[in-house]
């Protein structure tokens, strides 16, 4: 009887989502919006038999590999490949003669109701043509089964589209948490579907340190382990010398060997990320000579205990000194040792090392520090780390890389051929570009997808709040900035919160969407109302896939202060329009034939909860959220 209910359940879903799906492809719903597309009359309708063209170059065997899969698959079509000849159901031709029109990863796809081409200058943009065109399929394309009563077809289009940004990363924090290959790859697979190229990978903190390093084996023998803890990241107690440091893991050289290669197959660059001098304890631990702080010997690699205090905000105060030593030789032989390896390993032109939120503290305290200050002439602290981040970048250099740090290494003079990446805010970005040096933008304001996305009573608690329309507004791009200086963007998901990958995908999915037309479509071109309708079809086409993402658009945002009498007053909204709110504050659970929110609430006097749900019509979108009166308290502004 259980599994009949669920497949009862199931079919429900289905038919709920084909008229969504079927309704959808009167007006194609590609994320990221082209830069011009025209929907012209009649359908195409996939046939029995699928003959994809294309010619011999190596470099589609992925785009013809992505499209067999997608075609065959859901819909049970035989779909076979030959060489190129006009009478096949889908032609892929790269251009005899360049199209100046579509760069490197532009193309042009053309749908009649014969068949199917997409054109372009390179391999790249056929791989992203594939990319638009599978999302103009049904959503069931998306199932890893077949599924029956579909009708495979799609409107006729012309579309002519390419990059805004060269620059379209998404930055994964594999060392706060580790993830495995696979669940790499599989993250790599999710962002090109959204024609992202640069994947920055993390992959030193005080953590863990996820790259083996031949030369140095302790840094992953040692640092790359620690305790197992769950709960709220920061605030674990500290662990016992008993505990098993048995929880972590790192990327073998073979393992990057293979990641490189299978993001290269897909279009995608791997930037790595070697976080120095500070978020280094997992390197300290490893090899305690690195510090110019007594003691180290006897710290840990970091479980999520507390071992920084924000209280006066950045840079913070070091409990316990999880830097590299600017004032150590050993440090720079070190960084040489592992950069010689890294740069190896990676052949894209850039390496990363980090410079954020180095605390200062120790170093105060440090003679040696006192002695380099005195023999370089440096005034304070800042210039101590420009001093590091100068002889870092030597070290970069000669390993025929670039170098690129966070923008904390603005504050000490900037490395002369230095990039940055802006994060704290664009103001970074902005003065780095002015001084002629290469930008690319991931504020945390509308890029750090990290963040909660909806109430903090509904979702995994973090410090700071990034919703989608907010994400939507991202223009990396500022006013009076020379535009070859800023290279693009990207979007960070930082892990110490996010301890699986069905929560990476979670707190990635929507806004990863959003992110993606910021940096790929015209700006001209943005609409949030056109966007969250084409969210909602891809919301479905996760559905199919068992891709897990947030709901949390859908959901009401509270908006708490006092009344003149110094009640609470509830402020009530939501980022799309068309929703209603009914709520409660009995302790019942509300529907739409509860009372509907029309104006501010005001909590009644013994009221103990608050209860909120949305619905479009008459059906729920939105989780039911629940909300003590007591929280809301601590929300508003304090009694006068």
């Amino acid at each position: 009887m259980k599994n009949l209910y669920l497949q009862l359940a199931f079919c429900l879903m289905a038919l709920t989502t084909l008229g969504q799906t079927t309704a959808s492809q009167k007006t194609p719903a590609i994320i990221p919006q082209p830069v011009s597309m025209t929907v012209d009359n009649g359908q195409f309708v996939l046939p029995q038999n699928v003959v994809i063209s294309a010619g011999a170059h190596p470099e589609l065997k992925q785009t013809i590999a992505f499209l067999k899969e997608f075609l065959a698959v859901p819909t049970d079509r035989s779909v076979t490949v030959s060489a190129p000849a006009t009478t096949a159901t889908i032609r892929l031709i790269l251009n005899e003669t360049t199209d100046k029109a579509l760069g490197k990863e532009g193309y042009r796809l053309t749908v009649t109701p014969k068949d199917i081409v997409i054109r372009a200058n390179q391999p790249a943009g056929l791989f992203y043509g594939a990319q638009s065109l599978v999302q103009l399929f049904p959503a069931e394309i998306e199932s890893a089964t077949p599924v029956k009563n579909v009708d495979w077809q799609i409107p006729c289009v012309t579309v002519m589209d390419y990059p805004r940004f060269g620059w379209r990363g998404l930055m994964f924090d594999v060392s706060r948490h580790f993830f495995t290959k696979d669940e790499v790859k599989q993250f790599i697979d999710d962002m090109v579907r959204y024609k992202y190229n640069l994947l920055h990978l993390h992959l030193t903190d005080d953590e863990g340190w996820r790259i083996e390093i031949k030369s140095l084996p302790k840094l992953t023998q040692v640092g790359a382990w620690n305790v197992k803890k769950e709960g709220y990241f920061g605030t674990f107690s500290p662990p016992a010398p008993d505990e098993p440091r048995t929880y972590g893991g790192f990327y073998t050289q073979d393992d990057i060997k293979e990641l490189v290669q299978y993001a290269r197959d897909r279009f995608v660059s791997i930037l790595p990320e070697i976080d120095v001098p500070g978020h280094s304890l997992a390197a300290v631990v490893a090899y305690p000579e690195l510090s110019c702080t007594p003691g180290v010997e006897n710290y840990r690699v970091r479980s999520g205990e507390q071992i920084m205090d924000w209280s006066r905000g950045a840079p913070p105060i070091a409990l316990i000194d999880n830097t590299l030593c600017p004032a150590n030789e050993k440090v720079y032989e070190f960084m040489d040792k592992v950069l010689t390896e890294v740069a190896q390993l990676f052949p894209f032109e850039y390496i990363h090392l980090g410079g954020d939120e180095t605390p200062q503290n120790f170093w105060e305290k440090s003679d040696a520090i006192k002695s380099l200050m005195k023999k370089e002439k440096l005034k304070n602290m800042h210039e101590v780390q420009g001093y590091f981040e100068r002889r870092m970048e030597k070290i970069v250099l000669a390993k025929g890389k670039k170098f690129m740090g966070w923008d904390e290494i603005l504050e000490g003079g900037l490395a002369p051929s230095a990039a940055v990446m802006s994060w704290r805010g664009m103001k970074g970005g902005i003065e780095a570009a002015r001084q002629k040096h290469e930008v690319v933008m991931s504020p945390t304001d509308f890029a750090y997808i990290d963040y909660m996305q909806g109430d903090p009573a509904i979702e995994p608690k973090i410090y700071a709040s990034l919703r989608l329309n907010k994400a939507y507004q991202f223009e990396p791009l500022p006013d009076g900035v020379n535009p070859k200086y800023i290279k693009g963007g990207q979007a960070n998901l930082w892990t110490e919160q996010i301890y699986n990958m069905r929560h990476a995908q979670y707190m990635t999915w929507p806004r990863g969407f959003a992110i993606a037309e910021s940096l790929w479509s015209p700006k001209e071109n943005k609409s949030w109302p056109d966007f969250f309708n084409r969210v909602e079809n891809h919301f479905t086409r996760y559905q199919f896939a068992e891709k897990n993402y947030a709901p949390s658009v859908y959901e009401p945002i509270i908006n708490v202060t006092r009344t003149p009498g110094d009640y609470l007053s509830l402020e009530l909204s939501t980022e799309v329009e068309g929703l209603d709110i009914y709520y409660t504050f009995d302790n019942s659970f509300p529907d739409r034939f509860y009372p509907k929110y029309l104006e501010p609430l005001v909590p009644p006097k013994d009221a103990a909860m608050l209860r909120l749900i949305t619905y479009r019509g008459n059906k729920p979108v939105g989780r039911l959220i629940t909300i003590p009166i007591a929280d809301l308290e601590q929300r508003a502004p304090k009694k006068k």
